[in-house]
């Protein structure tokens, strides 16, 4: 069976930029994931845009006088979106210009009038970085200033009235500005934008990693309702994303192979093999479990997959099995539930997992032939996560036991149990590179509560040395629940994959 992973309705749109190669712009015609290319104010010197792989970067000169006052004259990539929704982009002026306010960035305006309502994210040539605005048309425009200068990293979100700037520099937390009761209206028009703000001359900017996505609304139920799903790979170095696959319903947690050459990610309870040359899925055959959740492990040869399925002689609580990774019948491992899987030893021959006894939810070591299970944490609180170092003499984790969720270490036989990361935010799943020298986790804010890790969130993804250190942020998305459960590294220790969410 072979699943297209590109998918009638709202996702394609996003995804025609994932295989239209080169795309030249002229006003009126469509550029990657965006609808048109406009000249707002009539700029001395039109803009144009284009976008290419397999970089999925957004080239986009322009000239104008001005994003200011009660009128605005620039160039303007955009789409129309409704709802509740963010944009984000890294950006990076091409050359040195010709003036120190020239500016770029995104922004979200209800027409394409000059003294049109709108808000913008915007970084200015020399650094100033703003959150601009009017209020009604024609007014002139005010702004919030930011303390950092020259962000490449920005966001811009959309709930009701209320519009959140995000900006940091690669590597760093946001740095965060709000603005209230801004009312723009509906089919409104987002996107990216330059103003050279001298008209003689246009300037270029460049855009990577930019999504224009809906947000989940208020009402969903989580678990029961999904909205799209996004595969992702990162070159962890340069941070730089491409989106290789997507699908309007739920996929979760890829696996990367040894071979480089396929991602494993579970959906609607089965487990797929994506094949990244060809971009295309074939259903990973687990026989009779077909309740699969994203707690699935391969082997570190590759050769077994363990897996946590949700048996109805259980009353749907997790059990782990493990199955040929070819695919065929699971055999049970765990005879107590409910037990999540997490990671495999080196030498293939145990398992490690959380499982849930007597009230608590600790860390737990088992056989691959199943049999006695062996307690390796014993803390109050929620232990999770746990992954084996490639040399086999460290077990990495998360833990609720100081009050938020933080990544730990301990030796492989459970002692000398250490903590690595220290901050306000939740750190779930740490990862360890197969070169053993980086660990990579999710990070949900300090609002989500310490044992939970739910969709749907504005989350980070972080680097950190693995003897421990200063977390480096290289990965900023929506995600959380999904996004990467599981060991997800590329076998040279080059790249991440990982899942992003959003209505497309």
């Amino acid at each position: 069976m072979k699943v297209n992973q590109l998918v009638s309705g709202s996702v394609v749109l996003l995804l025609f930029s994932c295989v239209t190669g080169v795309n030249s712009q002229v006003p009126g015609a469509k550029v990657g994931s965006f609808e048109m290319l406009s000249n707002i104010g009539s700029p001395l010197i039109p803009g144009s845009a284009s976008y290419s792989e397999p970089s999925q970067t957004y080239l986009l000169s322009g000239s104008g006088s001005n994003i200011w006052f009660g009128e605005d004259s620039f160039s303007f990539l955009w789409k129309k979106m409704n709802g509740d929704f963010m944009l984000q982009t890294r950006i990076r002026f091409v050359g040195e210009g010709h003036e120190l306010h020239r500016k770029a960035g995104i922004m979200i305006r209800s027409s394409v009038s000059p003294n049109s309502p709108v808000v913008a994210c915007t970084v200015h040539g020399d650094g100033l970085t703003s959150f601009q605005y009017r209020r009604n048309a024609g007014e002139d425009m005010e702004e919030i200033k930011f303390e950092i200068s020259g962000p490449d990293v920005l966001q811009l979100e959309k709930k009701g009235n209320t519009y959140t700037m995000s900006v940091a520099h690669f590597g760093e937390v946001y740095q965060v500005q709000e603005i209230e009761n801004l009312d723009l209206g509906s089919d409104l028009l987002a996107g990216l934008f330059v103003c050279s703000h001298n008209n003689n001359y246009s300037e270029q900017v460049s855009f990577t990693n930019t999504r224009v996505f809906n947000t989940v609304p208020d009402d969903l139920v989580q678990y029961q309702s999904y909205i799209g799903s996004l595969l992702e790979v990162m070159d962890v170095e340069s941070g730089k994303c491409q989106i290789l696959a997507g699908s309007e319903g739920s996929w979760q947690a890829p696996n990367w192979t040894p071979d480089g050459k396929t991602l494993i990610y579970n959906s609607d309870g089965k487990l797929y093999n994506f094949d990244i040359a060809s971009r295309e899925s074939s259903v990973l055959n687990t026989d009779f479990a077909n309740k699969n959740n994203n707690d699935h492990v391969l082997t570190f040869d590759g050769s077994i997959m363990g897996i946590s399925h949700h048996p109805e002689e259980t009353n749907g609580q997790s059990v782990i099995y493990t199955v040929p990774v070819t695919g065929g019948v699971p055999k049970r491992i765990t005879d107590k539930s409910p037990s999540y899987l997490h990671g495999w030893s080196p030498d293939n021959q145990f398992l490690i997992y959380t499982a849930e006894r007597n009230g608590d939810y600790d860390i737990y070591k088992i056989s691959k032939d199943g049999g006695k299970e062996i307690q390796l944490t014993k803390t109050t609180g929620l232990d999770d996560g746990s992954e084996y170092s490639p040399d086999g003499k460290y077990i990495y984790f998360c833990s609720t036991r100081t009050g938020t969720m933080q990544v730990w270490r301990m030796d492989a036989d459970g002692k000398n149990q250490v903590q690595l990361t220290f901050d306000e935010l939740n750190d779930w799943f740490p990862h360890v590179s197969p070169d053993n020298k980086w660990l990579v986790f999710v990070s949900f804010p300090k609002e989500v509560p310490a044992n939970s890790h739910p969709f749907y969130q504005r989350v980070y993804l972080r680097l950190m040395p693995i003897e421990g250190g200063v977390p480096k942020v290289i990965g900023y998305l929506y995600g959380g629940q999904g996004t990467i459960n599981v060991p997800s590294w590329s076998p040279d220790s080059k790249k991440i994959a990982f899942v992003s969410n959003g209505i497309f």
